[in-house]
């Protein structure tokens, strides 16, 4: 009964209900979706319910916050949702045994030309979990150089090969938020979860490498 659950209950935890079937239903090169028949409570007992997985190679997201308090956003398009989007510095799990702090160092140099002296775990999130179970890992990266272009060995194409930077105040990047100019899930996260992390002095912050579960 959920009056018996309190506020330190409120932890998400591993849990899986009995799968009855799975089947593959498509495979392609960032996802794939599977069919599984799940068993799932009905009155005082079960039935079988179908549900469809998207599986994902899951992902990791960089706000990059400079020392005039202000962050670091690209301009990305979009395909599925037809929009140019500002987003932060972020990509794919795609090398199997990458630390995701490592990936997440490669990314913001390479989408956006940056290193950053100090990495902190900021968020980690499920982007969709009622479909899909893509996880993303939002890190806060500080004291940042600018790498100069000719160091860096990375071709942008495709959706990459445009992408135009700008800061942005920290405190009018929440407002675009909240006004809606903002609708990519790791900015608006990264933005919101920095602002609340600077409120207290980045004192709760996990290490760049504490485990995800």
């Amino acid at each position: 009964m959920s009056g018996d659950l309190g506020v330190d209950d409120v932890r998400d935890r591993p849990e899986r209900w009995t799968v009855l079937e799975s089947s593959g239903a498509f495979r392609g090169p960032v996802f794939g979706v599977r069919r599984d028949r799940v068993e799932m409570p009905r009155g005082d007992g079960t039935e079988p319910v179908g549900r469809d997985v998207v599986e994902h190679l899951g992902a990791v997201g960089v706000l990059a916050l400079d020392d005039r308090d202000r962050v670091l956003l690209l301009r990305q398009y979009r395909h599925p949702v037809g929009r140019l989007l500002w987003e932060p510095p972020a990509g794919l799990r795609d090398v199997d045994g990458e630390p995701l702090h490592r990936l997440a160092e490669r990314e913001l140099l390479e989408e956006a030309g940056y290193r950053a002296g100090r990495w902190d775990t900021l968020v980690d999130v499920y982007t969709s979990p009622g479909m899909a179970d893509e996880r993303v890992r939002i890190f806060l990266a500080r004291d940042l150089t600018e790498v100069p272009a000719d160091e860096i060995d990375f071709e942008r194409v495709h959706e990459e090969a445009d992408m135009p930077v700008v800061w942005v105040p920290l405190e009018e990047a929440v407002r675009k938020v909240f006004a809606g100019e903002l609708h990519n899930m790791i900015a608006c996260m990264g933005v919101l979860a920095a602002r609340a992390a600077r409120a207290n002095g980045f004192r709760d912050l996990r290490a760049v490498d504490a485990p995800e579960d």
